[in-house]
């Protein structure tokens, strides 16, 4: 069925709609093509799937492109991306060559000369801009936690950078002080009635629920992520050993893997192997989350949803948990703290506080009545900021100010 604004309309109301109209009049028939580097797991291809078909529906030519890399390019870029969340990396001048020249060829055979504005997504395809012909606005979106880059990789980026007309982050937190280009905060959003967040029954949740094997007798404790080490797996293993001994309940690793990610694998057999004796008596449950309604599923069924990273961009898994009206425990890294308002829709705690994690977990298991009220907040809270129809119109302003 065609993506199409007014199904919206019971959520976010009439308002908001015909505003979103109003300010695509000026861009009717405008091309604009979007550019990442994968098509499905994780929150940029989430999102994608949701703006690109409601910007054609209100009369834009949007497009949306998949970066080309080989198994070495994605190695490198996910090697940046760990450096841009203040990691270390040895910076090679074969890095970086790999890294342009693959935007090279790839520039080659996306011809983008003809369009009315560019949008690219994260470090991946940065470079294309040195290779294209740019007679357009080009808008470099940005969704990692940019407190902290490693100068080194930094300072190589910007010479692509440069180039762009618009820079936009997650976060005030993550605006580049040092860097003369203009630059705009838009917060990520969810789409409330994809497969992922639309409202489940109570048999589909159980349906799904049980074709995972994920039994129902005990409290499920949640994390939805990729097996990514920001996402911090091993500590929330440590996290759940303390619950365990106060209530006895079940965590479930909900995770997936994206094909711009050459690290997921490795992480998933480190953490797998310490979840061993857990795994055994089936009180640690890893279930791949690549089906958009098992996800949604298994987070409607839980009990707690946490997320125990140590770097986030913003964690559209959190939004997700908090629009189903689940208590949330997270940690207070990059843009959770946007969305968990400690004590009102969740709570937060400091990376490395596992024991107060762990006590945050033991307490909303212990007191529905608490849970019940932060999640009631919670999705009132995200109907307001964080949906799809606000990224829209966000997106929509940024296109007024510069396509012509």
């Amino acid at each position: 069925m065609k993506a199409t604004i007014v199904n919206y309309r019971n959520i976010v109301g009439d308002q908001l709609i015909a505003e979103i109209f109003k300010k695509a009049r000026a861009l009717y028939g405008k091309r604009i093509v979007h550019i990442n580097s994968t098509y499905m797991g994780g929150g940029v291809a989430e999102i994608l799937n949701s703006v690109v078909p409601l910007m054609n529906d209100i009369g834009i030519e949007a497009g949306w492109r998949i970066l080309h890399g080989n198994p070495d390019f994605f190695t490198i870029t996910k090697k940046f991306h760990n450096a841009l969340q203040g990691a270390q990396i040895n910076l090679s001048q074969m890095k970086k060559d790999l890294y342009a020249r693959t935007n090279q060829n790839f520039a080659v055979y996306t011809h983008i000369d003809d369009l009315d504005c560019v949008i690219i997504h994260d470090p991946q395809p940065l470079p294309l801009i040195k290779f294209a012909c740019k007679c357009q606005p080009w808008i470099w979106r940005c969704h990692v936690d940019m407190s902290e880059p490693n100068a080194d990789l930094w300072e190589f980026l910007k010479t692509f950078l440069l180039r762009y007309d618009l820079a936009i982050f997650s976060s005030e937190k993550y605006l580049q002080k040092e860097l003369p280009l203009d630059q705009k905060i838009i917060f990520p959003a969810i789409d409330p009635i994809s497969l992922k967040n639309k409202a489940l029954s109570e048999n589909d949740i159980k349906k799904y629920i049980k074709r995972a094997q994920i039994p129902f007798d005990k409290p499920i404790i949640t994390q939805v992520s990729r097996m990514d080490k920001w996402k911090d797996p091993e500590g929330l293993l440590k996290v759940f050993k303390q619950v365990k001994k106060k209530v006895d309940c079940r965590l479930v690793y909900c995770y997936n893997v994206a094909t711009d990610d050459p690290e997921s694998l490795q992480i998933f057999e480190r953490v797998f192997q310490k979840a061993a004796d857990f795994n055994e008596k089936g009180d640690v449950l890893f279930v791949m989350g690549n089906n958009e309604i098992l996800v949604n599923a298994i987070q409607s069924a839980s009990s707690v949803i946490v997320q125990k990273s140590t770097k986030e961009g913003f964690c559209l898994a959190v939004t997700e948990a908090l629009w189903k009206s689940k208590p949330v425990v997270a940690t207070n890294v990059g843009g959770i703290p946007l969305q968990v308002v400690d004590g009102e829709t969740g709570f937060l705690t400091d990376p490395d506080d596992v024991e107060g994690f762990a006590d945050r977990i033991v307490e909303l298991l212990k007191d529905p009545d608490l849970s019940q009220r932060l999640g009631g907040n919670a999705k009132e809270y995200i109907r307001k900021r964080f949906l799809i129809t606000r990224l829209l119109s966000n997106y929509l302003d940024v296109l007024n100010e510069l396509v012509r």
